[in-house]
């Protein structure tokens, strides 16, 4: 299994959430996995206007991702969250505060990079996450 850390150098400012400024990755290959929408395995889009049911069924799908690569979040180098509407981004962070000790085993979590863009795929989508991965 490839090893993963977390780091937030000396010297530099204190990282603004549950993210660390740097996730590096030694061993195997990296795995660049693509944005996780909220739908469920029968192709239906799950949570529509519902931002905390698209919040628990995206992160679901990564974790099916990498459970098919063969890994888990502990093997999550760098996570780009991609978002429409910037109100939903507290609620991503309270969100994420109470997930990331379930799945990752801590106290550093990986670097995460968030945008806001006019739209995704579907105008029913509130978020994106995708993922840089170690995978053996």
């Amino acid at each position: 299994m490839p090893k993963v850390w977390y780091e937030n150098p000396p010297g530099t400012a204190p990282a603004q959430g549950l993210y660390s400024h740097v996730g590096s990755a030694q061993g195997g290959r990296l795995a660049f996995v693509a944005g996780q929408l909220s739908v469920n395995t029968r192709d239906e889009i799950v949570g529509k206007g519902d931002f905390e049911a698209q919040f628990r069924q995206v992160f679901s799908n990564m974790g099916d991702v990498l459970k098919g690569l063969g890994c888990d979040f502990n093997s999550v180098v760098k996570f780009t969250t991609l978002f429409v509407h910037s109100q939903d981004i507290e609620t991503f962070m309270r969100l994420r505060r109470e997930l990331f000790p379930r799945i990752f085993k801590g106290p550093l979590y990986p670097p995460n990079t968030i945008m806001v863009i006019d739209r995704l795929v579907k105008e029913e989508f509130l978020f994106e996450l995708e993922a840089v991965v170690a995978v053996d």
